[in-house]
């Protein structure tokens, strides 16, 4: 009984804590397009500065950032539906999780 109890009351405060954190954060926890995209442009320039990516890394990056880009442009002439909106959070997402990827992969610019 005591175990269902602490559990219950950590699940509670996990719920809690996300929807302050979500609070806390502009826009009620969701980033811009605009600010989201300067963020994985930032993290390639970072990632090569650091030497975590490699000249032909940053390339394919880059290419992929303006393919996403381009897709946004397509969206934008009749205004962002909310299908649209999502489709292009989820290329973000995925770019994100390339240039972690990348970065960490072990392959060193020289």
């Amino acid at each position: 009984m005591k175990k269902k109890t602490l559990s219950l009351i950590g699940a509670a405060s996990a719920l809690a804590l996300s929807a302050t954190a979500a609070a806390a954060q502009p826009y009620g926890g969701w980033t811009p397009i605009n600010e989201r995209q300067a963020q994985l442009e930032q993290r390639i320039d970072q990632g090569v500065r650091h030497g975590g990516l490699t000249r032909y890394e940053a390339r394919q990056l880059r290419g992929e950032f303006r393919d996403i880009k381009r897709v946004e442009a397509r969206y934008r002439a009749n205004g962002l539906t909310r299908w649209e909106r999502a489709d292009l959070e989820r290329r973000m997402d995925r770019l994100s999780a390339q240039i972690a990827q990348e970065r960490h992969d072990g392959q060193r610019r020289n």
